[in-house]
Formats: C-alpha cells, structure tokens, sequence
C-alpha cells in the first residue's frame, strides 16, 4: 500500500480459423483440419484494443453452434460444431524470421476477415493493410466488422475526423485490381457498445454473418442457454444468501439461550461470517470467468447489505475481525473494477470494524496494525480519486494508531514495516502539496525505521525494498533541490538494493516491478546531467521489463501504465539524441495504452496526468515533423487535463512540471505571438510564485526557456548560473542555448564528482 510518485510495435494482431479457398468452411469433423487451408478468421486489430481482441478469441473459440444446425449447407458452407481451432499471432509468429509474410499468408488462408474497428484502429497501418491484403483476395463480401468505439464515417463529418472507427480499406471499395476506388462502402457491423448492440447480441451478429444464418435463430438459443446458466449461478448464489440468513438467524436467537448454547451460536455465527467469505472469494471467482460482473456486483452489494445488517455489540472478536477483512476484500474488488466510490464506502466500513477492536484492545499490536491498514486503504483510495487533503488526513490517523502500539518482540518488526509504509505515504502527499521540507522528515524517518527493519541477518525481501524505497525518496528531495549528485547517489543505492534482490528471486513479478520503476527513475536523473547515452540504457532496461511483466499478466493495469510512461520517456531521450524514428514508435505506443487506460477508469488522476505527458511529447514530436496542427492537438488536449489538475492542487510538483511544458510546447506550435506570449508569461509567473516549483532545476529550465523566448536574456542569467552550478545538463536546455548563442560551458568540476559516483556505482554493481 505504496504512493509511488516516479519522479514495439503498433498493433498486436489474432488470427482464428477458416476453411478452405472456396468457402468458409471445409466439411470436418468437430473443426479438425481435414486438409487445404486451416483458418476459420483472422481478427485485425489494434494494440490498444487488446482486450476487446482477447474477449472475442474466446468467445468464438468456445461458442457452440446448435446441433441442429450442425451439417447443414450454407452459401458459406457446411456449419461445423465449432469455430475452432483459432491461430494466436502472439503465440505463433513471435519466432517468425518475416513477419509481414507470414501474416499475409495466414489472411490467405483465412476465409474471414473480422475488424475490431475503433479511433486507433481506423489510424493503424497494419489494420489497413490486413483489409486491403484481404480484399485483393477477392473476399471482400466476407469481412466483418466489431465496432467497440468511435463512429463509423465520423471522418465526413466536419471536427468529428477523431472519432472515425473504419480503416480508410472498410470506407472505400476496391476495384477489379484490387487497388482503393472511391466508391464508398458500408461494411457488415456489430456494435458492442451499450447504445448499439451490446457485447452478446454482436458476438451473435457476428456468429450469425460467419455462418450465413439467421440472428433470430442464433439469438433464440443463446437466450436458452444463458437462462440454463444464470438460474444455475443465481441458485447458487441465493443458496448461499439463504443459509447465511439462516444461520445469521438461528446465531442471534442463540445467543439469547442459556450460556450452554453460546458456544453453538458463535459456531453458527462463524459458519455465517465464513459462508459471506465464499461468496467474496470462490463464488466471485466463477462469475468472473463467466463474465457476470453484474451478479459480481450484486454478490458484493448483497454482502454489504449482510454487514450493515449485523450487530457489533454481543459479537465475537473474532467475527468482527473476519468481518473487518472481508470489507478489505469487497474493497479490493471493487477498486480492481473501477469503482472507487464503492471501494471507498467497503474500506471505511473495515476501517471502522477495525477501530472498534483496536480501542478495545490498545496494547494489542496486531489490532493496531490492522486498523492500520485499513486506514491506509482509505488514503489510497483518495488518491486515487485526486482528494490529497483526504489521502493525507488517512495516513497520519494511521501513523498515529501505530504510534500508540506497544509491540512485544515478536511483532515489533512488522510494527516498524507497517511504519515505514506510513512515513512513505504521509511523504508522498505532502510532497504532493508542495512541503518538501516536512516530506523529507517523513521520509528519514522512513529510512530510519527501514535500518532498523534490516539490521542483522534475517531481514525480509520486503524489508529491504522498503529501504532502497526510502534512499529513492530522498533522492526525489534533492532533485527537487537542485542536489543532482546527492539524488544520483541515493537513487543508485537503491538500484543496487532492488537488483540484488530481483538477482535472488528472479521470478518475483513484483521485485521485478520495483527493478523497473528504479531503473528508469535513475536513467532519467543521469539524462538531467547531461549522461544521456548511460540516462536511455537504464530507460530502455525499465522498457523492456515491463514487456516481460506484461507478457506474464497482460491485463494487470500497472504494469500496462508503466510500460507506457517509460516508452514515452525514453522515446524523449531517442528524440534528443535524434533517433526521431525510434522515439514516434515508442510513443505511438504509449498513447494507445493510456487512451486505454484513461477510458477504462476516466476517474484516475494519476494516469490522466501521465497521458497528458506522452501528449505533450507528441506535440513536440508533430512539430518537428511539420504537422503544427496536430502538435496544436495534442498539446491543447493535454492542457485540458493538466489545468483541470493545477486547479484543484496548485502545488502538486508533477502537475507543475507537466503544465509548464505543455505550455512551452503550445507556444513552440502556435502561430499566434499574443498566444505564444501569452503561454510564456503564464510559465514565468506560475513556476516563480507556486511552492511546488521550489530549486528543481527542471523547473529552472523551464523558465530559461520562458523568458529567452520571451527575450527576456537578463533574466535568464542568474537562473542559469544556479543551473551550471547543480551540473545540470539536460540536451533540450544546451539545444536551446545552442539555438540562442548562449554560452553555458561544461561543469568539470561536477562532471569529474558525477564520473566518480558513476564509477562506485558500476564497481559495487559488480560485486553484487
């Protein structure tokens, strides 16, 4: 329960089943290949629409056609029993030596084309390619489309171009030679979206184009199988609701017995209290995998209910426990699916459980701990929710609970982690409110508590990533303060900490994960002093972690966030380094995941901030290009993001930073002087009077930047003297100067300081 504050291709692609070059399908025998081509369809489809690729594989390869519709002749063939088997690009072709021929022989032998069409796959290359490649093949009839969102022909109309979900190939038809005409067409469509057809009724429309059946017919059975499984799950559920009242009930009457009994109702109270537990975990779980996310809901809501319900008073102490930890669990649930206000209202409930058996028991650690963490929960859930007042006010009431623990021996270590976890918090959100001087107190008590975690020799894993944690927050401190070398050694300290430890579990995803995060904070402060070669080799690194961890868990939304902040990162070092090809792929990229991101929870702050960066890249990038209206674009679209943010935390350092970038990159852009001035002037007066700006030289810099292209040069002067003397080198601050005939001569004495530190770094690296 960490704030963490870090200061390849376009598209993946799946291929699934068709027949042979003369229809759709061959006569077989519960889909086994029985010679000539081997694929049902191909699915086409954009990086960022992943998920919608993944949910339409399965829900092909495991529907099952009638029985009695199977055998029968269509004029797309003989109907088999399924629609499989289906061939996965991600499993199939990562080892093919040419890529490009080997998809383009898998459409060949594919008698379908199914289009997951949305804004990012209307702009994908490979998406357009796939239709044209198809429709040479003369199959043009058989191409079908999943909108999942956008609009179609959203391009014809004028400000909406945006919004377009078809590939220009699914638009325009194709001539006799299999080249784009003119003529405008209206491919075959299903729409998952709620104000279209829904996800059931599309993948049936779909299922019914494939097979060249009825929709009625199709429709009219899957209503009787969902039915079939609905009243199978639901009984299960109302089966365990029921027993729970039950024995909820014959638990209260109980109590109210002679003492004889009071053993037997508590039994039956935990037998209630453990029931509920099913349905939180197993019964979850099966919905889950049958897509039910309303009887999920449901489940937990009924659950909610059941707690509201029941009495604190005449309770068991280890019923309220059990209880305190199922609330943490719905909690979890629902902040998992976006729902923060509902996570919120499941943490608060456990929070105040776990109050009520802390106060009881004070010199109780364990209580303490718990109720601990279930603050520390509802901080989180704050900032998430961008409340930092709130995520604040949560984390020291947890530091004070703990404060007040008088731990035995054999819990005084876990005391002090929950501890150092709180320092790190209650840091996090006054640095976010701009008080770094009280953030770093947090933050040395931190490493206190972390020191005295891992004296001696049995220290956990945990324990010692919790101190390479606090060295990186005292590196975030002086890089805010301008202290570049003291940050360069703090944050290598903590490389060298988390590389040992992913070096003795290597299959830890989460150490991995810190490895990463570490890796590329590091490589982005040696880019600051001007190490830009060593700054992308650590960026890169982090880069291609995050790869791993995805492949491991595709659909964890952290991992997918970081792979998309550090290629935007990195794809800046490509771009000063003027590897201008590398850096649009990389940020291409980054853009897909967080337009994706953002869509699925539009309500984290976090990952609308840092989409609003990658923006804020691709606008600069737009520029060099020559493409002022799309940097135009961009930059305005970050700028929405980011004002909205500055006006709710004025303070907040990244918010800052990001901001006054995105307003030098509209000035860059604008053909406007009064609006260009106007952005320059809006930076030097927010970065001088806000208490989040304070000695970051990347703030220094930005006002350089501000005030030289405001020719304002005498100002520049002294903020570029305190730049030289923090040895801060970033390749867009020397560009500039380069540009304006500035004199800003090498630092020798920081550089040789820098090259030793660079020097301990490597050699301790290699005694690890």
């Amino acid at each position: 329960m960490q704030v963490f504050n870090a200061g390849g291709g376009e598209v993946n692609r799946h291929a699934s089943n068709a027949g042979s070059p003369a229809g759709p399908f061959r006569d077989r025998d519960d889909g086994e290949a029985a010679g000539g081509t081997s694929y049902f369809a191909f699915i086409s489809y954009s990086h960022a629409d992943r998920r919608w690729a993944d949910w339409l594989h399965r829900a092909l390869e495991t529907y099952r056609v009638p029985r009695r519709l199977v055998g029968q002749r269509t004029p797309a063939g003989t109907i088999p029993r399924r629609l499989i088997p289906i061939f996965r690009d991600r499993e199939e072709l990562a080892s093919a030596t040419d890529l490009a021929r080997t998809v383009n022989a898998a459409i060949a032998q594919s008698a379908n084309l199914i289009v997951i069409c949305s804004p990012s796959s209307a702009t994908s290359r490979w998406v357009d390619d796939e239709v044209s490649a198809f429709k040479r093949l003369g199959r043009g009839e058989r191409i079908f489309c999943l909108i999942v969102d956008g609009e179609p022909h959203a391009s014809d109309l004028s400000g909406r171009s945006a919004e377009e979900c078809l590939a220009p190939a699914l638009r325009f038809a194709a001539d006799a030679d299999g080249a784009r005409s003119s003529e405008r067409v209206d491919p075959i469509a299903a729409d998952v979206r709620p104000q279209g057809d829904g996800k059931t009724n599309a993948k049936l429309k779909l299922v019914a184009g494939l097979l060249d059946v009825g929709f009625d017919m199709l429709k009219q059975r899957e209503l009787q199988r969902r039915n079939r499984r609905l009243a199978m799950i639901t009984a299960a559920a109302l089966l365990a609701m029921v027993v729970t009242t039950a024995l909820t009930v014959v638990a209260m009457v109980a109590r109210n017995a002679a003492e004889v009994a009071r053993q037997a109702a508590e039994r039956r109270q935990k037998q209630a209290e453990e029931l509920v537990g099913f349905m939180l975990g197993d019964l979850n779980d099966k919905l889950a995998q049958v897509s039910r996310l309303d009887i999920m809901e449901a489940v937990d809501d009924k659950a909610m209910a059941y707690f509201r319900a029941q009495p604190t008073a005449d309770v068991t102490d280890a019923a309220l426990t059990q209880r305190a930890k199922a609330l943490e669990k719905i909690g979890v649930v629902r902040q998992e699916q976006g729902h923060l206000a509902a996570a919120m209202e499941s943490f608060v409930a456990a929070a105040e459980l776990a109050g009520t058996l802390a106060d009881a028991a004070p010199l109780d650690a364990r209580r303490q701990i718990a109720y601990s963490r279930s603050l520390a929960f509802v901080g989180m859930t704050h900032w998430s929710l961008g409340e930092l007042d709130g995520a604040q006010a949560s984390f020291e009431s947890a530091q004070r609970v703990l404060q007040r623990a008088r731990p035995e021996e054999e819990n005084r270590r876990e005391l002090l982690f929950q501890l150092t976890l709180v320092d790190n918090n209650i840091g996090h959100a006054l640095e976010a409110r701009g008080k770094i001087d009280q953030a770093e107190v947090q933050y040395r008590s931190m490493l206190t508590h972390c020191e005295q975690l891992v004296a001696g020799g049995d220290a956990k894993p945990r324990w010692r990533s919790q101190l390479g944690s606090a060295h990186n927050n005292l590196g975030q401190v002086a890089l805010l303060r301008g202290d570049l070398l003291t940050a360069v050694a703090e944050y290598a300290a903590d490389k060298a900490i988390e590389t040992a430890l992913v070096g003795h579990d290597p299959k830890n995803n989460s150490q991995r994960a810190n490895a990463m995060r570490v890796r590329a904070i590091y490589g982005r402060t040696l880019a600051l002093t001007g190490a830009v070669d060593e700054g992308i080799s650590e960026l890169r690194a982090a880069v291609g972690i995050s790869a791993q961890l995805l492949e491991v868990d595709p659909n964890q939304a952290e991992f997918q966030e970081y792979a998309a902040l550090y290629s935007s990162q990195l794809s800046r070092l490509l771009r000063l380094s003027g590897d201008l090809r590398g850096a649009a792929a990389l940020n291409a990229r980054s853009l897909e995941v967080f337009a994706a991101l953002t869509r699925q929870d539009p309500a984290n702050s976090v990952w609308n901030r840092e989409f609003a960066e990658a923006r804020t890249e691709q606008a600069v990038q737009s520029l060099l290009g020559g493409q002022r209206e799309a940097a135009l674009q961009h930059v305005r679209a970050a700028l929405k993001i980011l004002d909205a943010q500055l006006a709710e935390h004025p303070d907040d350092h990244g918010t800052l930073l990001d901001s006054a970038t995105a307003r030098l990159a509209l000035a860059d852009a604008a053909d406007d002087t009064a609006l260009a001035r106007q952005s320059r002037d809006a930076v030097i007066r927010t970065l001088r009077t806000s208490a989040g700006a304070g000695g970051d030289p990347r703030m220094l810099a930005l006002q350089v930047a501000a005030l030289l292209g405001s020719d304002r040069r005498d100002e520049a002067k002294p903020l570029l003297r305190q730049l030289w003397a923090s040895g801060y080198r970033d390749a867009e601050l020397t560009a500039l100067l380069l540009r304006e005939h500035v004199d800003y001569p090498v630092n020798v004495e920081f550089r040789q300081r820098l090259q030793a530190e660079l020097a301990n770094e490597t050699q301790g690296s290699g005694q690890m």
